[in-house]
Parts: C-alpha cells; structure tokens; sequence
C-alpha cells in the first residue's frame, strides 16, 4: 500500500486527476471505477479542465459507478446519474453508453445488482477504482458488517452515512434509506486501486485503516490485502 502526502484537498485531487489521465492516455482500452460524493468533486474539475485545455480522448474509456440510491429519479439533483453528468460525462467526450450506473428505481432491485456484476465482468473488470473513505470505514456504500466476499448487492445505510450525506438534502429525512452498491468483492478484484482521503473528520479512520486490524466491522481495512493500492491523503486527514 503506497501512501502520497499532501498539503491540501487540491493538491490530492491534482495528484489523483494525473493519475486517472495517465493510465487513460497509455491504454487503448480501460474501465474506471468511479465514486461521488464531496471527495472526488474537484478530481473531476481537474479532468474536465485538462479535456479543454488538451482534449485527451475519452471514447476508449469505460466507467462503472460504485452506487446509486434507490428511489431517485435519473434527473433527480441528489442522484449519482445527475452528479456524473454534472461533474463529469457531460465536460468529456466520453459515448454515454459506456458509462453505467445502477438503476434505483427498477422493480427488480435483485436483477440489477446480477445484471451490474456481469457487465463489469463482460469489460473484464475495473482497471481503476476510485475510492473514498467514510468515517466508518465504509467504501461504496457497503457499511461496517458487510462480508468481504459480497458482490454487487442492496443496502440500508447507517443513521451515520444518512446524517453525512444529509448536506447534499434539504434535510436529513429526505436522504434515501437504501442504494445499490458494487461490493467490496467487487471493488477489490479490480486491478488498481486509488484512494482519496481529505479533511480532519477522515483522521481517525484513515488511521485505523493504515494501523488496525482487518476487519469487517471496517470495511476498508480490506485494502490492505490489495497488491495495488496507493492512498493520496491531505496533512488534516493524515
């Protein structure tokens, strides 16, 4: 596990958006894993920023989302088809239909989360996964007691993961109780693995990650058994 230090959240996202660039520009093919919430919002930026200024190419990429709520509409400002869009798909010459997501309002949730699993695997897996980290120790939205070999699957969020997420609402009660999520089977059979942690709130976590024991009760103590994790963090996180 290879950890990069740095001042501040900038200087993380800059660090990781040359890192997603390089591993587009140097392959004719490849499949992102890619994560919301505030964390990788200025990443993005830093992509969107450098296809204006040079225009590198988007058409042989492929991205899977790690989550999405049940219950949003597409169109819905909260929901992460809207936050890709608005962040990211929408500044890039990406062809939408290489660009997937769970779909949270389908009457079979059960059938979307096998259908999501064999589409990753018909692109033969992630190349790249972006990751958070949440104060639990939660990646994707797969929260502490999740098994370690779970794919693809459904889940009700902590009341914690409801309350961190309830800035992005008008108020806590309006935060979807459940999502869909690429489990962390999933995530850790990708090939590389890019970490982002910023902020003080991350400090305890991030430590636990990097000094505790493995355990399901924290999800992301799990990396450690992947060969290709590197961990950009900022000072207040580390």
């Amino acid at each position: 596990m290879k950890v990069i230090r740095t001042t501040n959240h900038q200087e993380m996202s800059k660090i990781a958006a040359n890192i997603i660039l390089d591993r587009i520009k140097s392959s004719s093919h490849i499949t992102l894993g890619l994560a919301t919430g505030g964390t990788p919002i200025q990443t993005y930026a830093y992509l969107a920023e450098d296809y204006l200024e040079n225009q590198t190419s988007y058409q042989h990429v492929v991205t899977f989302n790690l989550d999405e709520y049940i219950g949003l509409p597409k169109d819905d400002p909260n929901s992460y088809h809207y936050y890709m869009h608005q962040h990211l798909f929408s500044k890039v010459n990406i062809p939408r239909d290489q660009t997937f997501i769970p779909n949270g309002l389908t009457e079979d949730l059960a059938a979307e989360c096998e259908t999501y699993e064999q589409k990753i695997q018909q692109y033969n897996g992630i190349d790249l996964q972006l990751l958070g980290l949440g104060k639990n120790g939660h990646i994707g939205f797969n929260e502490p007691g999740t098994p370690f070999d779970q794919h693809t699957h459904i889940v009700s969020l902590t009341r914690s993961t409801i309350q961190a997420n309830a800035r992005f609402f008008g108020t806590v009660e309006e935060v979807p109780k459940q999502a869909i999520t690429m489990g962390i089977g999933s995530i850790m059979e990708s090939k590389e693995i890019l970490l982002l942690v910023s902020g003080k709130e991350k400090n305890q976590a991030l430590n636990k990650l990097l000094h505790g024991r493995i355990d399901e009760q924290f999800p992301a103590s799990i990396l450690n058994n992947h060969e290709n994790v590197t961990i950009i963090a900022d000072e207040d996180a580390i």
